[in-house]
């Protein structure tokens, strides 16, 4: 394009230039201090909000199908709409994963009259398949674990061993170390829709509330270390009493509709 040969720019007025430099300046700090606001804002909400954290969902399509201890085949899906936690246990090392163990019986105790919530507690080192429902039989009835409440469970160990890590979202693998089981000993709860869910603590001196997963070895590992809560209770107390505390409040929640 070829400009005029009497072509000659606008004069430029200093005092427009600066006005619509002040205007321009105006609009940023006004939007930067809305920007501030609603961000603090939002801060303090998402510190006081206790809501279990939603972080994954079991879909039908990634279920597994188990074998339980009255000898049936069940789907975990068959649970969606109940409330229910999971833990990994193994039949020959049952020393590992004691202590979540323990707290599953408790929770047995607790609810067990609550028609909407069950226990899961997977085996992650199965028998042969030809003992299988006995032994799972014989374990069930020396630990207390009682159907329709209490599924003692298993698969084969590879299908087991990929659920437990890509679906329970387990730390690791269980995997045998010199000759011992070895896998994540966390308890597991799992909302209505199949939602895993943890709890959340708001923190006293604001900002992002601490996400709890419900590792008790973990727990009692503070304890030994000395670690305080901030209240009377020990690290393994006061985790009990946050995934019971996150129970009744699944409890009370209805599925979202379709």
């Amino acid at each position: 394009m070829t400009l005029p040969a009497d072509f000659e720019p606008a004069p430029r007025d200093p005092r427009k230039l600066r006005r619509t430099a002040w205007i321009l300046v105006g609009i940023m700090v006004v939007g930067g201090f809305l920007i501030i606001t609603a961000y603090e804002k939002m801060s303090r909400e998402q510190a006081a909000d206790t809501r279990p954290a939603r972080f994954h969902q079991i879909r039908k399509e990634r279920d597994l199908r188990v074998i339980r201890q009255d000898g049936k085949t069940a789907d975990l899906f068959d649970l969606r709409g109940k409330v229910w936690v999971v833990n990994c246990i193994s039949l020959a090392n049952p020393e590992v994963g004691n202590r979540s163990q323990q707290v599953m019986k408790r929770l047995a105790a607790k609810y067990q009259s609550t028609a909407d919530f069950h226990l899961v507690s997977l085996v992650v080192d199965p028998p042969p398949t030809e003992e299988t429902s006995a032994t799972l039989a014989t374990s069930a009835a020396a630990s207390g674990m009682a159907l329709p409440q209490w599924w003692l469970a298993t698969n084969d160990a590879p299908t087991l061993h990929k659920f437990i890590k890509q679906e329970l979202k387990a730390n690791s693998f269980p995997h045998q170390e010199d000759g011992v089981w070895a896998f994540d000993t966390s308890i597991v709860l799992i909302d209505r829709e199949g939602h895993l869910r943890r709890a959340v603590v708001p923190q006293k001196r604001g900002g992002q509330p601490y996400v709890a997963t419900f590792d008790f070895d973990q727990a009692a590992s503070w304890d030994a270390r000395g670690v305080k809560t901030g209240t009377d209770l020990t690290n393994e107390a006061q985790l009990a009493l946050l995934l019971e505390t996150t129970i009744d409040t699944l409890l009370a929640e209805h599925p979202d509709p379709p």
